[in-house]
């Protein structure tokens, strides 16, 4: 992973009915299919929008969806690893 991914930090975020939005701190913004995130998926569009983001950036949560996501893995194409059957 490059220093950019360790480092990129999200800004805002938000879905719609098929992708994750995730607006980068340097302008960059990411789409990722919700079908990545099973959690995100099933949740209802208000559920998705109560999000937070953790350690300056660099990761997002969803307290009530007990999810969480890092801006480093969006860049690096991780989903879920649930979803690939590798458990947490």
């Amino acid at each position: 992973m490059t220093t950019a991914v360790r480092e990129a930090r999200a800004r805002t975020v938000w879905c719609d009915d098929e992708s994750l939005w995730v607006a980068l701190a340097d302008g960059r913004r990411l789409a990722v299919p919700l079908a990545f995130f099973p959690r995100l998926l099933g949740a209802s569009p208000a559920e998705r929008e109560r999000w937070q983001l953790s350690g300056e950036g660099r990761a997002i949560h969803w307290d009530a969806l007990d999810e969480d996501v890092s801006v480093a893995g969006l860049l690096a194409g991780a989903g879920d690893r649930r979803a690939a059957g590798q458990g947490r």
